[in-house]
Protein backbone atom coordinates (compact mmCIF):
# COMPACT_ATOMS: atom_id res chain seq x y z
CA UNK A 1 0.00 0.00 0.00
CA UNK A 2 1.43 3.32 -0.67
CA UNK A 3 2.68 5.95 1.82
CA UNK A 4 0.25 8.69 2.20
CA UNK A 5 1.66 12.14 1.25
CA UNK A 6 -0.22 15.23 2.24
CA UNK A 7 1.01 18.35 1.10
CA UNK A 8 -0.28 21.74 1.66
CA UNK A 9 0.37 24.74 -0.81
CA UNK A 10 0.31 27.96 -1.12
CA UNK A 11 0.80 31.16 -3.38
CA UNK A 12 4.84 30.56 -3.51
CA UNK A 13 4.08 27.27 -5.89
CA UNK A 14 1.89 29.18 -8.05
CA UNK A 15 3.88 33.08 -8.22
CA UNK A 16 6.51 30.56 -10.73
CA UNK A 17 3.85 30.52 -12.91
CA UNK A 18 3.23 33.91 -13.04
CA UNK A 19 0.34 34.14 -10.47
CA UNK A 20 1.01 37.01 -8.20
CA UNK A 21 0.59 36.99 -4.15
CA UNK A 22 -0.84 40.00 -2.74
CA UNK A 23 1.05 39.66 0.41
CA UNK A 24 4.40 40.25 -2.07
CA UNK A 25 3.24 43.78 -2.17
CA UNK A 26 2.38 45.28 1.00
CA UNK A 27 -1.24 44.48 0.84
CA UNK A 28 -2.30 44.97 -2.06
CA UNK A 29 -3.47 42.50 -5.04
CA UNK A 30 -2.95 43.59 -8.63
CA UNK A 31 -3.25 47.45 -7.22
CA UNK A 32 -6.12 46.46 -5.38
CA UNK A 33 -6.28 46.75 -1.24
CA UNK A 34 -7.71 43.31 -0.35
CA UNK A 35 -10.14 44.67 2.08
CA UNK A 36 -11.95 45.91 -1.21
CA UNK A 37 -12.17 42.75 -3.27
CA UNK A 38 -11.74 39.88 -0.84
CA UNK A 39 -14.36 40.53 2.00
CA UNK A 40 -17.81 40.39 2.24
CA UNK A 41 -17.99 43.94 3.41
CA UNK A 42 -16.21 44.70 0.12
CA UNK A 43 -18.52 43.27 -2.18
CA UNK A 44 -21.37 44.80 -0.54
CA UNK A 45 -19.60 47.72 -1.10
CA UNK A 46 -18.95 47.48 -5.05
CA UNK A 47 -19.89 44.16 -6.19
CA UNK A 48 -19.03 45.46 -9.64
CA UNK A 49 -15.18 46.09 -8.70
CA UNK A 50 -14.95 42.42 -7.09
CA UNK A 51 -16.55 40.89 -10.37
CA UNK A 52 -14.34 43.05 -12.72
CA UNK A 53 -11.35 41.82 -10.21
CA UNK A 54 -11.92 38.06 -10.35
CA UNK A 55 -12.78 38.47 -13.91
CA UNK A 56 -9.61 39.27 -14.53
CA UNK A 57 -8.20 36.85 -12.35
CA UNK A 58 -10.08 34.21 -14.04
CA UNK A 59 -9.02 34.91 -17.72
CA UNK A 60 -5.15 35.13 -16.48
CA UNK A 61 -6.17 31.25 -15.68
CA UNK A 62 -6.24 30.28 -19.33
CA UNK A 63 -2.83 31.97 -20.00
CA UNK A 64 -0.83 30.34 -17.01
CA UNK A 65 0.65 26.78 -17.14
CA UNK A 66 1.45 24.84 -14.08
CA UNK A 67 5.61 24.84 -13.37
CA UNK A 68 7.83 22.09 -12.77
CA UNK A 69 6.93 22.25 -9.15
CA UNK A 70 2.86 21.38 -9.93
CA UNK A 71 4.46 18.72 -12.35
CA UNK A 72 6.43 16.86 -9.73
CA UNK A 73 3.42 16.90 -7.00
CA UNK A 74 1.68 15.15 -10.15
CA UNK A 75 4.27 12.51 -10.57
CA UNK A 76 5.15 11.55 -7.06
CA UNK A 77 1.58 10.14 -7.18
CA UNK A 78 3.22 7.16 -8.65
CA UNK A 79 4.80 6.21 -5.29
CA UNK A 80 2.64 7.90 -3.24
CA UNK A 81 -1.02 8.17 -1.87
CA UNK A 82 -0.80 11.83 -3.20
CA UNK A 83 -3.50 14.47 -1.38
CA UNK A 84 -3.26 18.26 -1.93
CA UNK A 85 -4.60 21.40 0.32
CA UNK A 86 -4.00 23.99 -1.62
CA UNK A 87 -4.55 27.82 -0.28
CA UNK A 88 -4.66 28.53 -4.06
CA UNK A 89 -8.16 29.68 -5.96
CA UNK A 90 -6.48 28.45 -9.71
CA UNK A 91 -6.16 25.17 -11.05
CA UNK A 92 -3.01 24.80 -11.45
CA UNK A 93 -2.34 21.46 -9.57
CA UNK A 94 -5.37 19.85 -11.87
CA UNK A 95 -3.98 20.86 -14.80
CA UNK A 96 -0.47 19.42 -13.96
CA UNK A 97 -2.60 15.92 -13.25
CA UNK A 98 -2.86 15.96 -9.37
CA UNK A 99 -5.99 13.93 -8.80
CA UNK A 100 -6.54 14.75 -5.37
CA UNK A 101 -6.65 18.68 -4.29
CA UNK A 102 -8.64 19.97 -1.68
CA UNK A 103 -9.18 24.25 -2.15
CA UNK A 104 -9.51 25.93 1.16
CA UNK A 105 -10.04 29.16 -0.31
CA UNK A 106 -12.37 28.30 -3.07
CA UNK A 107 -11.77 28.54 -6.88
CA UNK A 108 -11.80 30.73 -9.53
CA UNK A 109 -13.63 28.61 -12.10
CA UNK A 110 -16.50 28.08 -10.23
CA UNK A 111 -18.99 30.56 -9.11
CA UNK A 112 -21.72 29.94 -6.26
CA UNK A 113 -25.21 31.67 -5.18
CA UNK A 114 -25.02 34.44 -2.63
CA UNK A 115 -28.13 32.64 -0.63
CA UNK A 116 -27.14 29.00 -0.92
CA UNK A 117 -23.14 28.36 -0.57
CA UNK A 118 -23.74 24.68 -1.60
CA UNK A 119 -24.79 25.93 -4.63
CA UNK A 120 -21.79 25.72 -6.67
CA UNK A 121 -21.06 26.14 -10.86
CA UNK A 122 -18.80 25.52 -12.81
CA UNK A 123 -17.13 29.03 -14.68
CA UNK A 124 -15.10 29.51 -17.33
CA UNK A 125 -15.18 32.88 -18.60
CA UNK A 126 -16.66 36.44 -16.93
CA UNK A 127 -19.15 36.55 -14.58
CA UNK A 128 -21.38 39.79 -14.64
CA UNK A 129 -23.99 41.34 -12.36
CA UNK A 130 -27.46 39.52 -13.43
CA UNK A 131 -25.94 36.25 -13.41
CA UNK A 132 -28.07 33.84 -11.62
CA UNK A 133 -28.79 30.95 -11.06
CA UNK A 134 -31.71 28.82 -11.21
CA UNK A 135 -33.87 30.42 -8.16
CA UNK A 136 -33.09 33.90 -9.65
CA UNK A 137 -30.28 34.67 -6.95
CA UNK A 138 -27.24 36.00 -8.03
CA UNK A 139 -23.77 34.35 -8.70
CA UNK A 140 -20.71 35.61 -6.93
CA UNK A 141 -16.82 34.16 -7.00
CA UNK A 142 -16.68 30.91 -5.30
CA UNK A 143 -13.80 32.55 -3.15
CA UNK A 144 -13.47 32.02 0.77
CA UNK A 145 -12.90 35.60 1.63
CA UNK A 146 -11.32 37.02 4.89
CA UNK A 147 -14.06 36.75 7.21
CA UNK A 148 -15.73 33.97 6.14
CA UNK A 149 -15.76 30.11 7.62
CA UNK A 150 -13.37 27.72 5.47
CA UNK A 151 -15.64 24.63 4.76
CA UNK A 152 -12.63 22.80 3.40
CA UNK A 153 -11.29 22.62 6.69
CA UNK A 154 -12.39 20.05 8.94
CA UNK A 155 -11.85 17.54 5.66
CA UNK A 156 -8.24 19.44 5.66
CA UNK A 157 -7.31 18.26 8.93
CA UNK A 158 -8.55 14.75 8.69
CA UNK A 159 -6.04 14.37 5.66
CA UNK A 160 -3.55 15.93 8.02
CA UNK A 161 -4.15 13.44 10.35
CA UNK A 162 -3.54 10.62 8.12
CA UNK A 163 -0.52 11.51 6.90
CA UNK A 164 2.79 9.37 6.57
CA UNK A 165 4.01 12.33 5.10
CA UNK A 166 3.60 16.19 5.35
CA UNK A 167 4.75 18.45 3.53
CA UNK A 168 4.58 22.33 3.02
CA UNK A 169 5.29 24.04 -0.30
CA UNK A 170 5.35 27.92 -0.96
CA UNK A 171 3.51 29.33 1.69
CA UNK A 172 4.81 31.78 4.35
CA UNK A 173 2.08 29.77 7.18
CA UNK A 174 0.57 33.45 7.78
CA UNK A 175 -2.72 33.09 6.88
CA UNK A 176 -5.18 31.07 9.32
CA UNK A 177 -6.17 28.16 9.63
CA UNK A 178 -4.45 26.86 6.80
CA UNK A 179 -0.89 27.44 8.63
CA UNK A 180 -2.20 25.74 11.90
CA UNK A 181 -3.15 22.26 9.77
CA UNK A 182 0.35 20.90 10.00
CA UNK A 183 -0.08 20.64 13.99
CA UNK A 184 -3.08 17.67 13.59
CA UNK A 185 -0.56 15.81 12.11
CA UNK A 186 1.10 12.42 14.12
CA UNK A 187 4.22 13.09 16.27
CA UNK A 188 6.12 10.63 14.52
CA UNK A 189 5.05 12.03 11.21
CA UNK A 190 8.36 13.66 8.99
CA UNK A 191 7.49 17.17 7.97
CA UNK A 192 9.02 18.95 5.26
CA UNK A 193 9.30 22.81 4.43
CA UNK A 194 10.19 24.28 1.21
CA UNK A 195 9.88 28.35 0.82
CA UNK A 196 12.87 30.37 0.07
CA UNK A 197 12.02 32.59 3.20
CA UNK A 198 10.24 29.93 5.84
CA UNK A 199 8.46 31.13 8.73
CA UNK A 200 9.54 29.75 12.53
CA UNK A 201 7.76 27.06 13.03
CA UNK A 202 7.05 25.79 16.54
CA UNK A 203 8.21 22.81 17.74
CA UNK A 204 5.61 20.33 16.98
CA UNK A 205 7.13 17.02 18.19
CA UNK A 206 7.79 16.06 14.24
CA UNK A 207 11.40 15.44 12.60
CA UNK A 208 11.02 18.43 10.39
CA UNK A 209 13.15 19.24 7.23
CA UNK A 210 13.62 23.25 6.06
CA UNK A 211 14.45 23.35 2.08
CA UNK A 212 14.82 27.01 1.77
CA UNK A 213 14.12 27.15 -1.96
CA UNK A 214 11.59 28.26 -4.22
CA UNK A 215 9.18 25.75 -4.91
CA UNK A 216 10.29 24.03 -8.32
CA UNK A 217 13.53 23.55 -6.95
CA UNK A 218 12.97 22.62 -3.45
CA UNK A 219 10.05 19.88 -4.81
CA UNK A 220 13.15 18.46 -6.96
CA UNK A 221 15.07 18.03 -3.53
CA UNK A 222 12.17 16.61 -1.83
CA UNK A 223 11.40 14.24 -4.93
CA UNK A 224 15.05 12.97 -4.11
CA UNK A 225 14.50 12.52 -0.39
CA UNK A 226 11.01 11.12 -0.78
CA UNK A 227 12.89 7.87 -2.92
CA UNK A 228 13.72 6.38 0.22
CA UNK A 229 10.60 6.65 1.68
CA UNK A 230 8.55 4.93 -0.23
Amino acid sequence: MKKKLVVLTGAGISAESGIKTFRDSDGLWEGHNVMDVATPEGWNKNPQLVLDFYNARRRQLHEVQPNEGHRILAELEKDFNVHIITQNVDNLHEAAGSSKVLHLHGELFKVRSVRNHKNILDWQHDLHWGDKDENSHQLRPHIVWFGEAVPALEEAIDLAAQADIFAVVGTSLQVYPAAGIMQYTKQNVPIYYIDPKPAAIPHLGNPLQVIPEIASTGMKILQMKLSALR
